[in-house]
């Protein structure tokens, strides 16, 4: 027993020797760890499914001013880092904004809290799910959280509101989006002080509709090698499709669990 707990002792420091090596090499190349971020640094932080990667590409457009209709997912994950997907960054502006599903930290003072309908939001991830082959149930994910990251909807929604580290957010509903894309990123403009004209605006718009989305994914598919190329990351992007893909039943019971935070967001 003795002579395992030393072989183990032994394997645990050459990992932190190996993973220290790796973090000074990371470093002369001007690549920070993810979890090292800035006070002004902005965070998305949205439920899976709500629209996510969509606002990572319209924020790029309107940081960088760059043409986004062309723009490739393994640039935009540059841009604007994935905390899900990256190990390592680089700080290309001095205020970067991150994508992520997690909840609260004392780390994030600044957030853009995406929201959607969780209804839309769950079926979307159910057939996120379907695609990826797992073997989980919708009933099972609604019910019981299972394989729901980082928890069900109500609770990631409710914390959020919540605030507990008193963070500057800045609510943006994926509904209000789509029908008002223009009003909607004029406040996002405002809350990280971007130097954005109208115009940019529009062009951010125009480059990332869902028509071009599903564009650049066939052309260019996803910086992510647990995704399927076969298989559609970009959907439906409609408002009420929940309608269509989950029983009665069981819209019945996400309402239930889920009513104080639908009726918050008028979505009840």
């Amino acid at each position: 027993m003795n002579k395992l707990k030393k072989n183990m002792k032994r394997i645990l420091k050459f990992d932190e020797r190996i993973a220290q090596q790796t973090e000074n090499k990371m470093r002369m190349n001007n690549f920070l760890p993810i979890t090292e971020t800035k006070p002004q640094d902005i965070f998305i932080a949205g439920f899976p499914k709500s629209g996510n990667t969509w606002m990572q590409n319209l924020i790029a457009g309107l940081q960088y001013g760059i043409e986004t209709s062309m723009l490739p997912d393994s640039l935009t994950q540059e841009l604007i880092p994935d905390v899900h997907g990256k190990q390592y960054y680089k700080r290309f502006h001095d205020v970067v904004f991150f994508k992520t599903h997690e909840l609260p930290r004392k780390e994030m003072k600044r957030v853009i809290h995406l929201v959607r309908d969780g209804r839309d939001a769950m079926a979307s991830y159910y057939a996120m799910h379907q695609a990826m082959k797992k073997q989980v149930t919708l009933k099972e994910m609604v019910l019981e959280g299972k394989d729901v990251y980082p928890c069900r909807w109500h609770e990631h929604t409710r914390i959020w509101l919540d605030n507990p580290f008193n963070a500057e957010i800045l609510i943006i509903k994926y509904e209000d989006l789509i029908q008002d894309a223009f009003k909607e990123l004029k406040k996002i403009v405002e809350f990280a002080k971007l130097s954005c004209t109208d115009d940019l605006i529009y062009k951010a718009i125009e480059g990332n509709s869902f028509e071009q989305m599903k564009k650049k994914e066939k052309e260019f598919g996803w910086n992510n090698k647990e995704w399927d190329a076969n298989e559609d990351f970009i959907r439906k992007g409609k408002v009420g499709s929940y309608k269509e893909e989950i029983s009665v039943e069981l819209i019945q019971s996400f309402e239930s669990l889920s009513k104080v935070e639908l009726e918050f967001f008028n979505y009840l």
